[in-house]
């Protein structure tokens, strides 16, 4: 947990965005694309803002694409899920530390019978 400020101006961060967690969300760089399915966080909202390339988010009712430059907020109780479209896609997510605590456990355990459970463990769940 940063006990500093993280400050990252033109891309050169005084620390890594790694180090920009805080008591209720954190802020990372990646890339790629979320989970297949659609999905729903019941108590956490979410954030995606597009340093390069695009994505597309799925929501239950549309899709939208987010070109270079976009930022995407999810309030808590939206199904969406979303995808990279260009392998160079760059991206800041915005999250709270209980869904980045769902990344790290969807990416530990690789078992698609437990990710229902996984979802339930962390105030969310699978939609289709």
């Amino acid at each position: 947990m940063a006990t500093e400020p993280v400050i990252s101006v033109g891309g050169d961060a005084q620390r890594s965005l790694e180090d920009a967690s805080g008591r209720i969300f954190a802020i990372r760089e990646w890339s790629g694309s979320g989970p297949e399915e659609l999905h729903v966080h019941h108590e956490d909202d979410e954030a995606w803002h597009v340093l390069s390339g695009a994505m597309r988010f799925r929501f239950a009712d549309r899709e939208v694409e987010a070109p270079e430059g976009s930022t995407v907020f999810v309030p808590a109780g939206v199904a969406h899920t979303f995808v990279a479209l260009t392998l160079d896609t760059r991206y800041l997510i915005i999250l709270t530390e209980r869904l980045l605590s769902l990344i790290g456990s969807l990416s530990s355990d690789q078992d698609r019978d437990r990710k229902g459970e996984i979802y339930r463990a962390h105030a969310s769940e699978i939609v289709d």
